[in-house]
């Protein structure tokens, strides 16, 4: 299986339902955000051009960024560009559907079921995924995270868009995709600064 090489808005929007599954724990997609390339996105990791952290941005598609903010939570992104442009897509949300006591376990605080993913870091933590699993593919089963499309596409009718989260720069640009209505999505919090030094908060 391969995932398309989109434009990453596109590729956001198709990633919705999918199933990412990792160390006992299968989780379906409900949030998803998008993030462009060089010099077209000043929210995006890639924007300034190549470096030894954000390379794999710059593909194949079908490899995972990961990158830590707050020193502490780990952030998966999707490369969905073609190779030589960067693209990717921030896993921001889903449910688990499989695994769910091995995810609680990962996430022993957390009261409803509907929260164990309900954010990127929370997501990454149940899948039991850290910065090791940077640029290994999710497409071909040699990676620790596989993914694998839905029955049947989330209807248009059923995905709503609006701000991105967690960057200073084009944050109202409305490259968050969820699924309406679903209770696994994160809470939505415009960004407020932080003066912090280190990763900014997201942008993959």
């Amino acid at each position: 299986m391969r995932l398309p090489a989109e434009a990453a808005d596109e590729a956001a929007r198709g990633l919705l339902g999918w199933r990412l599954t990792a160390n006992g724990v299968t989780v379906r997609l409900t949030e998803v955000e998008a993030y462009s390339g060089l010099g077209t996105d000043p929210a995006s990791h890639a924007h300034r051009g190549p470096t030894n952290r954000n390379a794999v941005m710059f593909g194949p598609a079908g490899r995972l960024y990961v990158y830590q903010i707050y020193g502490m939570y780990n952030c998966l992104n999707v490369v969905c560009g073609e190779e030589g442009v960067a693209a990717a897509v921030l896993l921001r949300a889903g449910e688990v559907v499989d695994g769910v006591d091995r995810a609680r376990e990962r996430r022993p605080t957390v009261k409803a079921d509907r929260d164990l993913a309900a954010g990127p870091g929370k997501l990454t933590q149940v899948l039991g995924l850290d910065r090791s699993a940077y640029g290994t593919s999710v497409v071909d089963g040699t990676g620790p995270l596989t993914i694998t499309p839905p029955p049947a596409p989330i209807p248009e009718e059923l995905i709503e868009s609006g701000p991105r989260v967690g960057v200073t720069s084009a944050h109202d640009l409305p490259w968050r995709f969820w699924i309406k209505d679903d209770p696994t999505v994160s809470a939505y919090r415009r960004h407020v600064p932080r003066r912090r030094t280190g990763t900014p908060a997201h942008g993959g």
